[in-house]
């Protein structure tokens, strides 16, 4: 009798121009784990914020770790991926990019005061390529919360406008579009 293998079907959004094998290798494993994901206002499958960053990224000065690392910028977060996992498949600089992007607070640090002046200054010692990435994350999600959550996005943007003030080694023009988004959103 033969055994039939059944394998998850999950959306994995396609190969991007130029894309390098690390590149490749990011987008099949961030579609892997954030499989079971759905964004949060519009039911798309989770992987279509870190397709979007990857994106933005694309469109200034960027290597292929930053883009690797756009790829997987939240999965320790929500996917309990750890920085082991990550520097074994991706390697050293993929991993301490990673690692920049997500946030460093626990509920247990105190309120969300006190949890985002920690990542904020956590993203501060951030290199210019890991606040690049957080940029263009800043950039995605601000887009998507102004359009669909206009009540959080009053706390959310106040947050990113703060957070602005220390991301001043990433990529200008990243920031100079963050920054036309706050001013916009009057922050």
């Amino acid at each position: 009798m033969s055994e039939y293998l059944t394998w998850e079907t999950y959306y994995m959004p396609p190969a991007q121009e130029n894309e390098s094998s690390l590149e490749f290798e990011a987008r099949i494993h961030a579609s892997y784990w954030h499989r079971n994901q759905k964004r949060k206002y519009t039911g798309e499958p989770y992987i279509v914020h870190p397709a979007e960053v990857a994106s933005i990224v694309r469109t200034v000065p960027h290597t292929e770790e930053m883009l690797a690392a756009a790829w997987l910028h939240d999965v320790v977060e929500d996917c309990g991926v750890n920085r082991g996992s990550i520097n074994e498949h991706f390697g050293a600089t993929v991993s301490v990019l990673v690692c920049r992007l997500t946030d460093i607070s626990q509920l247990s640090d105190g309120n969300r005061a006190v949890r985002k002046a920690m990542d904020r200054q956590h993203s501060a010692e951030g290199c210019a390529e890991a606040q690049t990435v957080k940029l263009a994350d800043l950039i995605s999600n601000s887009r998507s919360i102004l359009a669909y959550d206009p009540n959080f996005a009053v706390r959310y943007m106040r947050e990113k406008r703060a957070l602005l003030t220390v991301m001043t080694k990433g990529d200008p023009t990243l920031w100079a579009e963050a920054d036309r988004i706050c001013r916009e959103a009057g922050y």
